[in-house]
């Protein structure tokens, strides 16, 4: 897990989370991100003061500005250009590849700049989906808190009803700070698909590990939420990932070693290294993680025997 839900919050969305004004005439971080906060084609790109380099392709502002406010631009602008029907998935762990420990204990694996990341991943989403997994666990709160932007609508996976049996009492069905829907199986009693809250229940059908990752995808379109965020836990990223939904995939590393715990990525994987997935990546620092983002439009094999 992430830095994703430090502190009680308070619901609010107007914290700006991006640094004070810039002096000297420069675009700082906090006008920066809300310039970025309502794009959605490159024309409206080109009126916020943006313009994509001729050789690489890297999203830069027109105007002077600040090393935040560019890097800004840079890591979200794909993101904030990718469409209406958009799937995106988040990550934080160790540098040896595990989300939580083995107790499931998981405050915190990375750090308050990945925090302010997946915040932002937040407000740049129609809806932020979680596993039961994650509801039980963590009790989060998928809120915008960290900067400006609108609380996307919370989706949980709740095949099974495990949430709703061992977690009635969870901010994301209580809360009442940001709607919810919660997915269950069909064809269960209403001690699952009864609200627990505030929450809408949509049943679907599922087979025996879940639901399938196309239809959860299709249900939220028809509900004009289009733009994904799968923020965990790993199981569930793992899933969309396995299924070829998900368009582009952010981890973060954290210079932590657990040793043995929950892991993040786990999917069938290949024979030979040659046979593996090379999505196009590019690095960005998070204070002392590191941030990868994986371009899955962009991705193919490797050379290697």
């Amino acid at each position: 897990m992430t830095a994703s839900d430090g502190g009680t919050g308070t619901g609010s969305n107007s914290a700006t989370g991006a640094g004070a004004s810039a002096a000297g005439g420069l675009l700082d971080a906090a006008t920066a991100w809300q310039r970025l906060l309502r794009l959605r084609t490159a024309e409206e790109a080109a009126g916020a003061g943006l313009l994509r380099g001729e050789d690489d392709g890297v999203w830069r502002w027109r105007q002077p500005a600040d090393p935040e406010a560019e890097t800004l631009a840079s890591l979200y602008t794909p993101l904030c250009l990718g469409g209406s029907a958009f799937a995106f998935a988040q990550l934080g762990q160790s540098i040896d590849g595990f989300i939580a420990t083995r107790t499931g204990h998981s405050n915190y694996v990375t750090g308050e700049e990945d925090r302010l990341h997946l915040h932002r991943l937040r407000a740049l989403a129609d809806a932020v989906l979680v596993g039961a997994g994650t509801t039980v666990a963590d009790d989060p709160q998928l809120t915008v808190r960290a900067c400006t932007g609108d609380h996307p609508v919370r989706v949980v996976l709740d095949p099974g009803g495990r949430a709703a049996r061992q977690a009635p009492g969870a901010r994301l069905f209580t809360d009442g700070r940001a709607p919810t829907l919660r997915l269950v199986g069909e064809g269960q009693g209403t001690d699952v698909t009864a609200p627990r809250g505030t929450e809408d229940v949509v049943e679907l059908p599922r087979g025996e590990g879940g639901f399938e990752p196309r239809l959860v995808v299709e249900t939220l379109a028809r509900r004009g939420l289009g733009r994904i965020l799968v923020e965990g836990g790993g199981a569930t990223v793992s899933g969309f990932l396995r299924a070829e939904t998900l368009h582009r995939l952010y981890v973060t590393v954290a210079p932590v070693l657990i040793g043995d715990g929950v892991p993040g990525l786990r999917f069938p994987g290949p024979v030979r290294m040659g046979e593996a997935l090379w999505p196009r990546t590019r690095a960005f620092a998070l204070g002392a993680d590191m941030l990868f983002e994986l371009d899955l439009l962009d991705s193919g094999t490797g050379t290697g025997d």
